[in-house]
């Protein structure tokens, strides 16, 4: 049985480039006369803008300040042992990019093993340990604190989670065994597995010691000087730490079947992440540590060497790493500066972006529309969303008063935009109506103003055909609703020039936005993905599948709704406007549905009608539709489906519609709400051998969202 600092040093040789974390060990008399204390600082030597984690060499570290506080502690020279972190951070868990080099089962199962093994000291040394929270917490960094015997947590965190499942991962070091045993098995199911499959939901220090998490909560001012007055006074029993007697029965039962609801809801068994986390969670009731821990390794190992997780840390890295450096765009020296802003168009989509800009930007925005009843409405829906975020304590009276006195609307172009940098058009989706409004607009607009267009489907280029300046106009596609999908398509047409592109993204950086560089392609990225598979859906319903085999068909790409739901949240009639763009462009690949058409005709806003709670299909649309007497398997129909989007996106890369693949992946993540455990799609089609089968070839090399040969 090799020890653990063999089996960390094994870990280490394979991960030469960790950023190593210190464990920086300090000793002083507590106040109150308590003792002698050793305090564990974690600290990377960086700032907090680069977090403390944990690699093999790091644990090691840890390791090794234990074995010195654990002699101290036998020879009765300490009362007690703390750990926190440097400021704003105290740890934020394993080093991923150490996890994604491992190739071997063993070495997978080693950094459990490793990590459970340096923890497990701290509840066992002769004396009380104590966890400080004092900052950013996640993973492995809440786990060690777990493995004390108190914790107190800061007002200030701002951040606070068991992360794991939302990566594909569990919590690996004690989370899914020590969380229930502290606070009980429902409140660790909301931490271990909701807030994980909620966009990965943090908690502040607050919330850590409501749920019971924390013992206490402190200021962040003063954070530490509190927490060890507080050490003392636990220590010389001035205060008692009292907590729940945890629910073995039924409850803990109930509470695994309420997460197996949850994970069903968001990943419909496609992942197995966040089933495993609620196996060991379910085996914890009978209080049996060990056992826990050593099934925290087991699926940790299992997991690690598993497509999902690869999936789950590319697209982590996506958003985190390329989403900040959009691939393709211009040198942002060239950005010019943006002191007002334009929008042409008042109705619900106009005033969500006046909205966007003017909380972003904090500068002028102007809008515009074709008479005052429309201006007002605009411009009122701003006021009332501003009134809102003074409501819940976002903004305070000040800022609210700022923010209103810098929207205003008017029925002039040239009154509204002849001193705007940045003008962006939310009108019809029609081609004529959207040139004649560019030209109005150049005709007013200072000569350098960038023209947008929020179009989701048409050519930028030909609106910019009939200009003399074609060179200024950009496409800047929104996604909805606007304040949550993080994605911008921002799209070059042919005359685009690199200031104005550098401006776009100056801007799209400012409104916090995801931006990848399009090219001017019939629907761009997202748009021309989801109506490719839309579209295959469609058909197999057009050609005899029934309705419900064609919707469970897809459930096992985990998305985030069906996608008949989806096309009640676009609009039927924006559906099959896109559709009928692309059957344009494309017509041997992008059919026009007759049933969707007749839905369309029949104003309904979807396929289905909610009387029980549940979708049930309309009856009114069961009695629209027309099919043929194919009907197919549900196998058959995600063959079909995920062929076709195989072979659209081969076809995209080919044109250059972006730049690699993993900018179509980026593009579905943040603006169609894509499975993070997927890696959005070009992962799971290239696991699936569908991208060999359809193109011959893999989309991602290999090591790339899965593991390396």
């Amino acid at each position: 049985m090799s020890t653990t600092a063999e089996l960390l040093k094994g870990a280490a040789e394979l991960f030469p480039d960790e950023v190593v974390t210190q464990a920086h060990v300090r000793h002083f008399d507590l106040p109150l006369g308590a003792g002698r204390f050793a305090l564990i600082t974690l600290d990377n030597g960086f700032d907090h803008t680069k977090p403390t984690t944990f690699g093999p060499q790091s644990l090691a570290n840890l390791n090794t300040a234990i074995d010195q506080v654990e002699k101290e502690a036998a020879a009765g020279e300490i009362v007690g042992v703390g750990i926190t972190g440097k400021p704003f951070i105290f740890a934020v868990g394993a080093d991923l990019k150490g996890v994604e080099l491992l190739k071997r089962h063993e070495d997978a199962l080693a950094i459990g093993k490793g990590g459970h093994e340096v923890f497990k000291r701290l509840s066992a040394l002769a004396v009380p340990t104590f966890a400080y929270y004092n900052g950013a917490a996640m993973g492995g960094g809440v786990e060690v604190g777990l493995h004390c015997t108190y914790r107190t947590v800061s007002q200030a965190l701002p951040a606070f989670s068991l992360p794991e499942v939302f990566l594909g991962l569990v919590p690996g070091w004690g989370g899914c065994t020590l969380l229930p045993n502290l606070i009980g098995a429902d409140k660790a199911v909301s931490v271990v597995i909701e807030n994980s499959l909620n966009q990965n939901k943090q908690l502040r220090g607050r919330q850590v010691y409501e749920l019971g998490i924390a013992d206490a909560l402190f200021e962040g001012a003063d954070f530490l000087e509190q927490s060890l007055l507080w050490t003392a006074q636990v220590l010389k029993g001035d205060i008692e730490v009292e907590r729940p007697v945890i629910d073995r029965g039924e409850a803990w039962d109930q509470a695994v079947e309420r997460g197996r609801f949850i994970a069903d809801g968001k990943v419909h068994g496609a992942a197995p992440a966040a089933y495993r986390a609620l196996d060991i969670i379910a085996a914890a009731k009978n209080g049996d540590l060990q056992q826990g821990y050593d099934a925290e390794d087991q699926a940790l190992a299992d997991l690690i060497m598993g497509g999902e997780l690869r999936a789950g840390i590319y697209a982590f890295n996506l958003v985190q790493k390329r989403g900040k450096r959009p691939a393709g765009a211009p040198d942002k020296n060239l950005a010019r500066p943006v002191t007002k802003v334009g929008v042409v168009g008042a109705g619900l989509m106009a005033s969500q972006l006046a909205l966007l800009f003017l909380r972003r930007l904090e500068v002028p925005v102007v809008l515009t529309d074709i008479d005052q009843e429309r201006v007002d409405k605009g411009v009122g829906y701003v006021h009332a969303e501003i009134d809102k975020l003074l409501g819940k304590g976002r903004i305070n009276q000040d800022k609210a008063n700022r923010l209103k006195a810098l929207v205003s609307g008017v029925l002039d172009k040239a009154e509204g935009f002849r001193d705007a940098d940045f003008v962006i058009e939310a009108v019809f989706e029609e081609i004529g109506v959207k040139q004649q409004v560019f030209a109005e607009v150049e005709a007013v607009a200072p000569a350098h103003a960038i023209l947008a267009t929020n179009t989701s489907s048409l050519s930028v280029t030909e609106m910019a055909s009939k200009l003399k300046h074609p060179e200024r106009v950009v496409g800047f596609h929104f996604f909805n609703p606007v304040a949550v999908l993080p994605l911008l398509e921002i799209v070059r047409g042919e005359q685009t020039d690199d200031a104005s592109l550098a401006t776009a993204f100056a801007v799209a950086k400012k409104l916090k936005k995801t931006a990848v560089l399009v090219k001017d392609a019939p629907a761009f990225v997202v748009n021309r993905i989801l109506t490719r598979f839309m579209g295959e859906i469609q058909n197999v319903i057009d050609e005899g599948t029934p309705v419900e085999a064609a919707e469970k068909a897809v459930e096992p790409l985990g998305l985030p709704m069906s996608p008949l739901v989806l096309l009640e949240l676009v609009g039927p009639a924006i559906g099959l406007h896109v559709s009928q763009t692309l059957h344009g462009a494309f017509p041997d690949r992008f059919e026009v549905s007759p049933n969707l058409k007749s839905v369309v005709e029949a104003g309904k806003r979807g396929f289905y009608v909610y009387d029980s709670g549940k979708p049930e299909l309309d009856p009114e649309v069961a009695a629209l539709l027309k099919q043929g007497d194919t009907v197919l398997t549900e196998e058959q129909v995600r063959a079909r489906v995920l062929d076709a989007v195989a072979q659209e996106i081969g076809l995209m890369l080919d044109e250059g519609v972006v730049a690699e693949a993993q900018d179509v992946d980026l593009c579905l993540i943040t603006g169609a709400g894509w499975p993070f455990h997927l890696g959005g799609i070009t992962p799971y089609l290239d696991r699936e051998g569908v991208s060999e089968r359809v193109n011959g070839k893999k989309f991602l090399a290999p090591g790339v969202a899965s593991v390396p040969a």
